[in-house]
């Protein structure tokens, strides 16, 4: 049976890939049949394809981020995580933080969770 721990571990394994900068490393978190409501685009990706694209621009701030509240829950092959986050973004020397909601849906597969679900929206002020 799955841990909270191992569900918070899976956006610690995410944010790293995210600092590693390469979107490929980061699509591989993504089920084939992932949606991805991103945080600083309108556009809602269907696809690695489109996820990825999403990636390559985003990872061009150096994100960084760290959780300030997680919801786990976990129903068999199938866990939530939802909550806050801030991400910390450099681009051109200039230093951004940005607080967001967030909720990954995680799917339990042979080799482990992959994001089916990923929601992230600016927190409103």
């Amino acid at each position: 049976m799955s841990t909270k721990n191992e569900i918070s571990d899976q956006f610690e394994m995410w944010n790293k890939a995210l600092q590693k900068g390469d979107p490929d490393n980061v699509v591989a978190y993504y089920a084939a049949d992932a949606i991805l409501l991103p945080t600083v685009s309108a556009k809602v990706r269907h696809n690695h394809a489109e996820i990825r694209d999403y990636f390559v621009h985003f990872l061009s701030k150096k994100p960084r981020g760290r959780i300030t509240e997680q919801n786990i829950r976990i129903y068999d092959n199938i866990a939530i995580n939802s909550g806050l986050y801030t991400f910390s973004l450099t681009q051109d020397g200039a230093h951004a933080d940005v607080a967001a909601r967030f909720t990954f849906v995680y799917r339990k597969h042979k080799d482990g969770w992959l994001i089916i679900e990923h929601h992230s929206s600016i927190l409103p002020t």
